[in-house]
């Protein structure tokens, strides 16, 4: 059992577009050693977003909790507000982009458990 707030993590995954990742949940035994999935709260600032990348293995859920976004999914344009949730299927590419009045938050499950091997970066 793990049971954390994203305030007790000193050590957010922190990209070089802005983008926070909490990571709660995951397959690192630090993490909770869980197997079929991972969870985390993200957190993007006004005018920053998330790296463009796919995931060669792993289904991804968002779910908007503040913000406003500008999801860019195949290259197709999506705008996602507060109580929205996305799919995001393997091999998929995507791009989030914080683009409202306040930070955007969301939650994101990713299926399996997210590792770092399992995002390709096209930047």
């Amino acid at each position: 059992m793990r049971v954390i707030r994203k305030e007790q993590i000193d050590n957010p995954f922190i990209n070089t577009t802005g983008e926070r990742i909490y990571e709660k949940i995951g397959s690192p035994e630090q993490l909770g050693n869980s197997k079929h999935h991972s969870f985390g709260h993200v957190v993007i600032p006004v005018g920053c977003s998330s790296k463009k990348h796919y995931h060669p293995i792993a289904e991804e859920t968002y779910y908007i909790l503040k913000g406003k976004a500008k999801i860019l999914i195949n290259d197709i344009e999506h705008i996602l507000v507060p109580k929205d949730t996305l799919f995001i299927e393997p091999n998929e590419t995507h791009q989030i982009f914080s683009v409202g009045e306040d930070d955007l938050e969301f939650l994101v499950i990713c299926a399996p458990a997210w590792e770092p091997n399992n995002s390709v970066y096209l930047d």
